[in-house]
């Protein structure tokens, strides 16, 4: 089952977790509804053994997995796969529509170094987004590893990268009316936890990138470090703070929001892709 652009929109303003994960062993297109099937046994039985069982109420756990072929950042690049888990109570009618209990999708944006490096046999889906109770999470990470011999790990994002984040979402234009971009940093070495939000102006984050950066469409590290550098010596000159001695934690701008404990919101569909070209980067460079 193949889906169109529209089908992508469920993806956007919510907060999705992270995973990379190693190439699949002989995972097919062709298979999805097989694997449909053998994962719903697979969750059946793992909750008669009392795991994932929602207290009170017993429901029927129904499996869609689905290709999502919009997802793609060259013609390598193996479609995206979409896993849902649905339930419906069995004293439903037949008519009523199933609720979602938990998403799952596997992606690959412009990940060629990867995939002109893996035998014939492995499919490359490094990056995993998952949307739901982590239990469920669990159930269908166990399933997949054991069937296509593949490892997920949790993908946290570093400070580093949450300022490449903050820098190349500045320099995007978002169709609507920008939001404010906010910079939370974390104290350390504090008895109790201190947060700093840092918000500015989209139209002043703006103007400041683009007297860093040299070549339009190009960003280089050291244009990021002076971006934040500015950032950093505009807010001591106000508050007498060092942001560079604290943690960048989270960056929200109009076109995402990422948070370092491997967690991001998309805000904006025409800048999905790019979004997940970078965190295919981050995923890749985890597993290799």
């Amino acid at each position: 089952e193949n889906a169109g652009p529209q089908r992508t929109a469920f993806l956007l303003r919510k907060r999705w977790t992270l995973y990379s994960v190693t190439p699949l062993y002989k995972f097919s297109d062709a298979h999805l509804k097989d694997y449909s099937r053998l994962l719903s046994a697979f969750i059946a039985a793992e909750k008669k053994k009392g795991l994932a069982v929602e207290i009170g109420v017993e429901l029927d756990i129904k499996v869609a997995i689905s290709s999502l072929p919009d997802l793609k950042g060259s013609d390598q690049d193996h479609a995206a796969i979409l896993v849902q888990l649905l339930s419906r109570s069995p004293a439903s009618s037949k008519t009523s529509e199933d609720k979602l209990l938990w998403s799952g999708w596997f992606c690959c944006v412009s990940g060629d170094d990867l995939n002109e490096n893996v035998p014939e046999d492995f499919t490359c889906l490094p990056l995993f987004l998952t949307h739901g109770a982590e239990s469920y999470t669990s159930i269908v990470g166990s399933w997949f590893q054991k069937t296509f011999d593949c490892c997920f790990r949790r993908l946290a994002i570093s400070p580093l990268s949450l300022s490449w984040m903050a820098a190349m979402w500045t320099g995007c234009k978002a169709d609507k009316t920008a939001s404010a971009i906010e910079l939370i940093f974390s104290v350390p070495c504090l008895p109790q936890p201190l947060d700093i939000s840092y918000s500015i102006h989209p139209e002043d984050a703006k103007a400041l990138w683009d007297t860093v950066q040299k070549t339009p469409g190009e960003i280089t590290q050291e244009e990021v470090d002076i971006f934040m550098d500015c950032l950093y010596s505009h807010f001591h000159r106000h508050f007498t703070i060092c942001l560079s001695a604290t943690k960048l934690v989270t960056v929200s701008t109009s076109i995402a929001s990422a948070h370092c404990d491997g967690t991001i919101k998309f805000l904006q569909s025409q800048y999905l892709t790019g979004v997940l070209m970078l965190l295919t980067e981050l995923a890749i460079s985890q597993i290799q």
